[in-house]
């Protein structure tokens, strides 16, 4: 999860929809390969077959805190993941009673998106950021984002696998970021550790308020990646960025999804600061689908 030196700011009319929506079937000759729409009675957990559950406060022998000082503990309880009954994913940070923080963070089951040969890969979500802003969102950090496979058998192998950070948010900012995390850290060609990334703001409604279409797609032909918030494109790293080795190291592997909404950490604290004592406890990220797509070389 990113911390972003590099910003585009551009004010817009969002893609706005007030009731539950079926997962688009692909346009553009795009295909849908996997979705999950979260159909699910209220209260229900998420389909195993679909996600797993990180638990705890790192990866066994990985980083403390998730690397990236986050100070929430992740469990599986329905508190803070669960689905509504009204086609949502519910993922809520709670504070508890000694004003310690749990959450949820969910991996696809599902580790092998990757751009077809000489194709397009695109991956998006409808998500409603938490419901909170000022004051009463210090610290959320909600993020929509994937990580290269090959983490998942070596939980050290971080920036170099890569990372691509499709959504993050902060402290209830109406302003969405897009990140690449690759290469060595600190420092090397993708500059980390805050990587190679870029953002978005202005958007109406705001994105606490309302369901916004967040999409990447990482084309394989074009050598290039792409971020986009309903539909406006963002953000762009294409293979001249980089050293063409850094670019192989990430691109020659899939990756698997992850949905999480953290609670404090360096890129919310770079932002502001938090949690506090006026932080609010239990404003759930709201996921409508999350889908992946393929377009094959034309």
């Amino acid at each position: 999860m990113a911390r972003i030196l590099v910003t585009t700011s551009i004010i817009f009319t969002a893609l706005s929809t007030l009731v539950r929506a079926d997962i688009p079937t692909g346009t553009n000759g795009f295909s849908l390969v996997w979705g999950d729409d979260f159909n699910g009675g209220t209260n229900t957990a998420v389909n195993s077959n679909n996600w797993q559950f990180d638990l705890g406060t790192g990866y066994p022998g990985g980083a403390s805190n998730w690397g990236t000082g986050e100070l929430e503990i992740n469990t599986n309880d329905i508190e803070n993941c669960y689905q509504d009954g009204n086609g949502n994913l519910r993922i809520a940070p709670v504070r508890d009673s000694s004003g310690g923080w749990t959450s949820a963070r969910i991996e696809s089951v599902r580790d092998d998106f990757q751009a077809p040969p000489g194709g397009v890969m695109a991956i998006e979500a409808k998500i409603q950021l938490p419901n909170v802003s000022g004051d009463a969102a210090a610290g959320y950090f909600p993020a929509f984002w994937m990580l290269g496979t090959p983490f998942r058998n070596n939980y050290n192998n971080w920036p170099e696998v890569g990372e691509f950070d499709i959504m993050e948010n902060v402290n209830g900012i109406n302003k969405v970021f897009g990140t690449l995390h690759c290469g060595n850290s600190p420092g090397g060609n993708c500059n980390e550790s805050n990587g190679l990334g870029g953002s978005l703001e202005g958007a109406y409604p705001p994105l606490q308020e309302d369901y916004h279409i967040y999409r990447f797609e990482w084309d394989d032909g074009q050598q290039e990646l792409r971020w986009y918030l309903d539909g406006q494109q963002f953000w762009t790293v294409d293979a001249a960025t980089v050293t063409e080795q850094t670019w192989q190291d990430f691109t020659s592997h899939p990756y698997f999804i992850i949905l999480n909404v953290a609670i404090g950490g360096g890129f919310p604290s770079a932002l502001g600061g938090g949690p506090t004592d006026a932080t609010e406890s239990g404003a759930p990220m709201l996921v409508d689908y999350v889908a992946v797509y393929e377009k094959e070389e034309s």
